[in-house]
């Protein structure tokens, strides 16, 4: 299916906000704002700069940029002038943004700040102060064929290396004039606290822009929060209308929002109760959709109704189907997987056609040559229309809202020689990953774990980085032969077991583990201990040492956001992110609680 070319309608859009609304927030970033005015002004300034290096129609133009107030001028640029937007994340390792680079054969990189040793022979690099100097004349007249490759978005995939979804101009467009009918409300700032390598930030920032909102970028990983605390800065902003999240985030930094009115939960699923904590007094959207169709899928809006526990109906211009095994339609009431049809199904993976070919499938219920996306998500089919999601069909998990292939955190262990196996698997908690090798006769465990550990943070993003590995004897398997995740992620948080204890556990010992780590402990307070149970209940790991880092531990920003919420609740104290960053040990976060609770009972 073809077309006449035609300009992005998200640029139409924000011209006429720019028009409009000229002086209103239209971004606000750790290093500064932009109004409408100036983010239109910016992209065009942007586009110049990126024709005066030669930059046409279908060329990938890498994005890393971090949070930056020039992260969304740079994206409409690209699509100023047709070409392809390959986003990237400056806290990636450089080994993946070599990869994605290479594989999306990137042209020009426009760029801030350089990771340290990113090669970048063959690639252009355009600056911001290049973009501020450029002259408007330099820039074309280009529209975009429908079918074009507007950007490429790398999700985790099997082989161990991550695979591009290629996204086309006419799937952009379908999702903004989608996301045009959810009716925000125009002003105020909008809530962007996902990495610039997602499509959940395009999500947010099109949103917010479609709806004339401003569009604030925040850092809510543990670096960013270290550094909002240094600078003694509120975490979230003020003035917040509309705060888009995932779950994970929203049940950790939701006391925060203050009166903002709509609520989006997206990225992965929803507890119930979540939901029914954060839908009374406001607008509550539950959100659902893989890249592969261009962000979204289906939605579910408490403003019309919906039962905001489930994902809801399709989008405007999407259709749903719930199918079984041999592609028929499932009764209401019944389970089956979402495929998901419609222009917005993405063209398929950049350079797999086999891969594409298997997931993006004739669809059977459309027209000649159309296609429909199999999602291998399980869903079950309400009798008023609305979809429940039920968990995936392979080995694909979310983490912290971004998709994680267990098989490619084993491949990448599994490549050192001292690894003879190794399995990953969802820790109890389910906000993170955990993984168990078997090592080869006469390694040496420890060292192991560190080389595995290196390995992975070296080559994986951050979210599917294990947060312990371990040595085991043997893996538990299933009936089937296929190893036992569940009774991995079982065994080895009942063993307590970590880089330094219970080395070499057999499989036999993890199904049936209730021995805790033995530990030389001082005689701690009532305090410290109330700390070391919270601390073991989060991290899914006995934790016995008050001298032993929250955060070396495994704590990542989440746990921790989550550990200060239970801590206000306990204990009355208006404990804060801040404290414990500075205090990361159970022994010295003990001391100042007590101090708090001193303080608290004089002013009383």
């Amino acid at each position: 299916m073809t077309g006449p070319s035609r300009r992005p309608s998200v640029l139409e859009v924000v011209d006429r906000w720019a028009r409009e609304r000229p002086q209103e927030t239209a971004v606000s970033a750790p290093d500064g704002v932009l109004t409408y005015a100036g983010l239109a002004a910016h992209a065009v300034r942007f586009a110049s700069a990126l024709a005066a290096v030669g930059v046409g129609r279908d060329e990938a133009v890498g994005l890393l940029l971090g949070r930056s107030r020039e992260s969304l001028p740079a994206l409409l640029a690209v699509w100023r002038i047709g070409a392809v937007a390959v986003p990237l994340d400056t806290g990636h390792p450089v080994e993946r943004l070599r990869y994605i680079l290479r594989d999306a054969d990137a042209t020009v990189l426009i760029a801030g700040r350089m990771p340290e040793g990113l090669d970048l022979t063959g690639v252009r690099t355009v600056h911001p102060e290049q973009a501020d100097g450029a002259a408007f004349t330099l820039l074309p007249e280009t529209d975009a064929a429908p079918d074009a490759c507007a950007y490429l978005v790398y999700t985790s995939g099997t082989t161990g290396r991550p695979k591009g979804v290629e996204v086309t101009y006419r799937g952009l467009d379908t999702f903004v004039d989608a996301i045009a009918g959810i009716g925000l409300t125009a002003g105020g700032l909008g809530l962007n606290a996902v990495s610039p390598a997602f499509d959940g930030w395009l999500w947010c920032s099109l949103l917010y822009l479609v709806h004339g909102q401003g569009v604030a970028l925040v850092d809510l990983s543990l670096e960013g929060l270290r550094e909002a605390a240094a600078g003694g800065g509120e975490i979230l902003p003020a003035g917040l209308r509309t705060a888009s999240l995932t779950p994970s985030l929203l049940a950790a930094h939701g006391d925060a929002l203050g009166d903002a009115e709509v609520v989006v939960v997206a990225g992965e699923p929803c507890p119930p109760t979540l939901a029914d904590r954060f839908v009374a007094g406001r607008r509550f959207l539950n959100v659902y959709g893989p890249t592969e169709t261009t962000i979204a899928a289906t939605w579910a809006d408490s403003a019309r109704g919906d039962d905001v526990r489930g994902i809801g109906r399709p989008l405007p211009g999407y259709r749903a189907y719930v199918l079984d095994d041999s592609l028929r339609p499932v009764p209401s009431g019944a389970q089956g997987e979402l495929y998901v049809g419609g222009p917005a199904v993405a063209r398929g993976y950049r350079g797999q056609p086999g891969l594409t070919a298997a997931r993006f499938v004739p669809d059977l219920f459309a027209g000649y040559g159309a296609r429909m996306y199999r999602t291998g998500d399980m869903v079950r089919l309400g009798t008023n229309g609305e979809l429940e999601y039920r968990g995936r069909r392979d080995d694909q998990v979310k983490i912290r809202g971004h998709r994680v292939e267990l098989g490619e955190v084993e491949r990448i262990a599994s490549e050192l020689p001292e690894v003879v196996a190794a399995v990953c698997y969802l820790v109890p908690s389910g906000d993170a990953l955990g993984l168990a090798v078997v090592t080869a006769d006469g390694a040496d465990a420890g060292l192991v774990v560190a080389r595995v550990e290196d390995r992975c943070a070296a080559l994986l993003p951050d979210a599917a980085v294990p947060q312990t590995v371990h040595v085991v004897h043997t893996l538990p398997t299933l009936a089937t032969g296929k190893a036992d995740r569940a009774a991995l992620a079982r065994g080895l948080a009942t063993a307590g077991v970590s880089a330094a204890t219970g080395v070499g556990m057999a499989a036999a010992e993890l199904l049936a583990a209730d021995d805790g780590p033995v530990a030389d402990v001082r005689r701690t307070t009532l305090r410290e201990r109330e700390l070391l149970a919270l601390w073991t209940e989060l991290l899914g790991r006995d934790v016995v040492d008050v001298r032993a880092d929250f955060f070396d531990l495994g704590g990542h920003s989440l746990l921790a956001a989550r550990a200060v919420a239970e801590l206000r609740q306990r204990t009355g104290l208006r404990v804060t992110l801040s404290q414990l960053l500075a205090n990361p040990t159970a022994e010295a976060f003990a001391a100042e609680l007590d101090r708090m609770a001193t303080r608290q009972s004089r002013e009383a």
